[in-house]
């Protein structure tokens, strides 16, 4: 029987969350709104719903695919589950340790090497220095870098950058896993290795919300899916179901559906 309460079952809970978001617009005074005005500049709030009433749940030890366009709110909703943005509406509830892969390198320092970014990015993620120093051959094996860990990252190409970013991600080994378009970095080799390590992850009894354009990976690694279309949730179902509804949408539904070729769709 598991040790797990029952609120622990359910590792992620988004309830009727919505996320607007307001920019300010100034609008350069005319001659007569100068007249009446005396001068002073009209300020315009435009607000913009990024997220509408979204609702789902993710028990423990799931994999949870998210698939949508671009401008859906599939990155937003990350942010949202990941703390890092507050919701305007609803209530979001995370239960465990999380990692985030949202955007591959956030909090490198790029004028730092290699090496001690590899520190700055275990530290931020909660570990100590004895599990970076046992896991630090770990990362720079799997991210292939060996000759350039001591070079400033701004010398280093997108594809190491993007590398060395996903092998430090891969190793935090948290009880919650979110990732926001991780697996197309990298050559197509690389992106199968990554493939492989996220399949060796979703094997190891952990709970992980996946967005991807491969819908293949969808497929292979998912759990459940849920489509976003606009802000809002159009569809939650098991993956394949969510896939062809959504490809149908798209009218790429006889597209062959690969997990490392079909990044694009």
């Amino acid at each position: 029987m598991s040790s797990l309460s029952a609120s622990d079952r359910v590792r992620i809970r988004v309830q009727d969350v919505s996320v607007t978001y307001r920019t300010s617009l100034e609008k350069a005074p005319t001659l007569r709104g100068t007249l009446l005005r005396l001068g002073r500049r009209e300020r315009v709030i435009r607000e913009i719903p990024a997220l509408r009433g979204v609702s789902f749940e993710v028990p423990h030890g799931k994999v949870m695919g998210v698939v949508g366009a671009n401008g859906a709110g599939k990155s937003t909703l990350m942010r949202t589950v990941a703390g890092i943005l507050p919701p305007t509406t609803g209530r979001v509830e995370v239960n465990g340790r999380v990692s985030t892969l949202l955007s591959l390198g956030v909090g490198f320092n790029r004028k730092l090497t290699g090496r001690e970014n590899v520190v700055l990015g275990g530290l931020a993620a909660g570990l100590t220095r004895a599990e970076l120093d046992s896991k630090y051959d770990e990362i720079v094996e799997f991210a292939e870098l060996e000759e350039f860990m001591d070079m400033p990252m701004q010398t280093y190409s997108s594809g190491m950058y993007g590398r060395l970013a996903f092998a430090v991600s891969m190793a935090m080994r948290p009880d919650i896993l979110i990732i926001d378009e991780a697996l197309s970095v990298g050559d197509a080799r690389f992106r199968r290795k990554s493939f492989k390590r996220m399949r060796e992850l979703c094997e190891e009894d952990r709970t992980i919300l996946l967005v991807s354009h491969a819908l293949g990976t969808i497929e292979k690694l998912c759990d459940e899916c849920i489509w976003m279309h606009k802000g809002e949730l159009r569809m939650w179902d098991e993956p394949s179901a969510v896939v062809d509804a959504y490809t149908d949408f798209l009218g790429v539904k006889d597209e062959e559906r690969d997990p490392v070729t079909m990044e694009d769709v």
